[in-house]
């Protein structure tokens, strides 16, 4: 209990019963921002244990972001995003403490659009989404920590214990996307220079792979990079119309669809062409010269 804690102890208050993933990002938040401090967690609803805490999240009817209270649920919620999405306790604890956490604004806002907001939505209600085959619906993280959640035969499953086994591996998740996102940047440069040299910006040569889907899909010209994969071979791949679509600028050859060795060197007349995938989006050859070779097919098809 609270009243048992270390005196030096910082405290992180939030609600008791089931958790949702919006509680478990928000405390993780903090224990990544507290990670030099001792902190303990406590779930209650008990008013007095609430306004003891250092920090509440989804708990207690109070947003007040310099005192550390993070909750939504009042009566007119605690304000929403210019995209109409409003603030869950996770977008709440993000919007303070993003940038300190991320080193970086961009990181923080790319984090919030890509993870925090989803949650926030899906905390306050808000349908993102519609499926384009009914009854199918994406695999979301929300779906996963709710997998986690007793159902009506573990009547004596420990919540806390669950919640705060959550919390290690959504602070698992933050740190993975932060770091993901610091190497972006420092990728999105080399990407943009190798775009900015290009001859033929329809083309885009590396000689070392890079996560370039995202950026090289905001340049109008890209049609297919050329890079080389971890097993010593050459990819040719195609340019998507954005950095989340699957719809291909400009397809391989169709003929190459599904074919590998001997068969695909026969209809390409390029010796060391290794496969084509059936969609159309990726070959591979066993050489630089043999991909770039495959690219310049592909490109005057």
């Amino acid at each position: 209990m609270l009243q048992n804690k270390t005196e030096n102890k910082v405290t992180i208050i939030t609600h008791n019963s089931n958790f949702h993933t919006d509680d478990i990002f928000a405390v993780a938040t903090l224990l990544l921002v507290l990670k030099n401090e001792e902190v303990q967690v406590i779930r209650s609803r008990d008013e007095n244990i609430i306004e003891k805490g250092d920090y509440v999240v989804d708990v207690g009817g109070i947003y007040a972001e310099l005192k550390n209270r993070f909750d939504h649920h009042q009566e007119g919620g605690a304000g929403v995003r210019a995209n109409t999405i409003p603030y869950a306790s996770f977008g709440l604890v993000w919007k303070k403490f993003g940038e300190e956490l991320s080193g970086n604004r961009e990181i923080a806002e790319k984090v919030d659009q890509i993870l925090v907001q989803w949650i926030d939505a899906s905390d306050n209600g808000m349908d993102l989404i519609e499926t384009k085959i009914p009854g199918i619906y994406p695999y979301d993280i929300g779906l996963f920590f709710n997998t986690f959640t007793p159902d009506f035969k573990e009547p004596e499953a420990d919540l806390d214990s669950i919640f705060m086994e959550l919390v290690v591996l959504a602070k698992r998740v933050l740190e993975r996307e932060i770091l993901k996102r610091k190497n972006l940047l420092e990728a999105r440069s080399i990407i943009e220079k190798a775009y900015r040299e290009a001859p033929d910006k329809r083309l885009i040569i590396f000689d070392t792979f890079y996560p370039s889907r995202e950026f090289l899909s905001q340049f109008p010209e890209p049609l297919f990079t050329v890079f080389p994969q971890n097993d010593g071979h050459w990819a040719v791949k195609t340019i998507r119309n954005n950095g989340y679509s699957f719809v291909n600028r400009k397809s391989l050859p169709k003929e190459w669809a599904g074919k590998k060795d001997d068969e695909l060197e026969m209809i390409t007349g390029v010796r060391g062409a290794i496969f084509c995938h059936r969609a159309l989006f990726l070959a591979v050859a066993k050489t630089k010269e043999a991909a770039l070779k495959l690219a310049e097919i592909a490109l005057n098809s």
